[in-house]
């Protein structure tokens, strides 16, 4: 028996066991055929969580860039990272995005409009299934750079997404440690932009699983980078560690305005495109300046536990605490 076989009877054997029944339960039945695709989710999650404790958790403990000195805020980490990775929240907007698109794609059926399929302009493309996927992960981290940029250009989008800049000891579950509502908005922009370029469903739970095992390498606490041209072509730690830098990755110029630098998920070309490119042989300290005490900052709290972050991220978003600097 190989892998794909192991993998499709674990897939049916959980689904049937424990999944069928419990949406029969919740008298949930009209997505039974959808849930069988969240248990695919479920299980890359938990393999995703294994291979990243196996490999990058000794590489902290051996090449560290700081000790950890809050181990409360990365078993914190860990949480958001379980949520996220076990399919929660791709399971959630699936189930939000499936019948408004399925409605579009009718109304666009009966106009007699085709869906738009990246793989149409180059038919051939689909003989060379390593190109397919290496182009899906080009495009969609595009799209992802701008999006991610966006998230520190409006006061009310940065009010959520500094709880994710917040953490200043990076390990390696800090990639999710995001705010819900963010998260959320995420997934449906990347969800519409990956069905919109003929993305298929199994192509597209690859295409998530491999840029997050990356972001983690990325958050990770380890002394890694790819050389002078490497860290050009894929987003090392060391360049992502200057985007979460205190008053230099995150701020316009160091003074306190958003901005920043180093937006790119995967790759650095769009940085290096876009002007928002830095480079530094450091490993810079990471965090948000109003953190810091006075006279640097203002001791600024942004929530020891994920309850708090997150109501503390949606009074930042609605203004509802005192005007700050970052």
């Amino acid at each position: 028996m190989n892998f794909s076989d192991l993998f499709t009877n674990l897939q049916a054997w959980i689904f049937e066991t424990v999944v069928q029944p419990l949406m029969f339960y919740c008298g949930l039945g009209e997505f039974i055929e959808d849930s069988f695709e969240g248990v695919e989710w479920f299980i890359f999650g938990v393999l995703q969580l294994i291979i990243l404790f196996i490999i990058l958790r000794p590489l902290e403990a051996l090449i560290p860039v700081q000790p950890i000195r809050n181990g409360y805020a990365r078993w914190n980490d860990f949480i958001y990272t379980a949520l996220h990775r076990l399919g929660a929240f791709s399971i959630l907007v699936f189930f939000v995005l499936d019948p408004l698109l399925d409605h579009l794609t009718a109304i666009l059926h009966f106009q007699g409009v085709k869906p738009f399929n990246l793989e149409n302009i180059w038919p051939d493309m689909v003989n060379h299934p390593v190109l397919v996927f290496l182009v899906y992960l080009v495009v969609l981290d595009f799209f992802d750079y701008w999006y991610h940029r966006a998230e520190h250009q409006f006061n009310w989008w940065w009010g959520l997404h500094s709880l994710h800049h917040s953490q200043q000891d990076m390990n390696l579950w800090s990639d999710n440690r995001n705010h819900l509502l963010d998260d959320f908005l995420r997934d449906i922009y990347m969800g519409v932009i990956a069905l919109a370029i003929g993305v298929e469903p199994r192509q597209y739970v690859m295409l998530v699983m491999a840029s997050q095992m990356l972001q983690s390498l990325q958050h990770a606490n380890v002394r890694i980078h790819f050389g002078h041209f490497g860290d050009r072509i894929l987003v090392s730690p060391r360049f992502h560690r200057l985007h979460h830098a205190i008053g230099l990755g995150h701020e316009a110029n160091g003074k306190g305005t958003l901005g920043g630098h180093n937006f790119a998920v995967l790759f650095p070309i769009w940085d290096i495109l876009f002007g928002t490119a830095l480079f530094s042989d450091e490993f810079v300290k990471t965090g948000i300046r109003d953190q810091l005490p006075a006279p640097e900052g203002c001791s600024r709290d942004y929530g020891q536990g994920f309850w708090s972050q997150q109501w503390l991220g949606i009074k930042r978003m609605c203004g509802l605490e005192k005007d700050m600097p970052l």
